[in-house]
């Protein structure tokens, strides 16, 4: 059975991992990147790609999966920034 800080951290992680799947869908849609900060999202990015890493190294999957799809998304915007500057 799943401990309660477990089902907390895995709806908080739905959460905000859920909030960037729009942006990533509009970006990739309209390619217009013009309201969107590089410097923020690169280091949005590396921020979301350490925090990966340091749930692989705790072993704490709800960090693992929110941030290893979060950095996904957020690597979809950056990428998108940078190709339709």
């Amino acid at each position: 059975m799943l401990s309660s800080i477990t089902i907390v951290s895995l709806i908080a992680a739905s959460c905000t991992t859920i909030s960037f799947l729009p942006q990533a869908l509009q970006t990739i849609k309209t390619k217009n990147t013009k309201g969107i900060s590089l410097p923020m999202y690169s280091l949005f990015t590396f921020g979301t790609t350490l925090w990966f890493i340091f749930g692989i190294m705790i072993q704490n999957y709800p960090i693992v999966l929110a941030n290893g799809i979060t950095t996904l998304l957020a690597l979809i915007i950056l990428i998108c920034k940078i190709k339709y500057k």
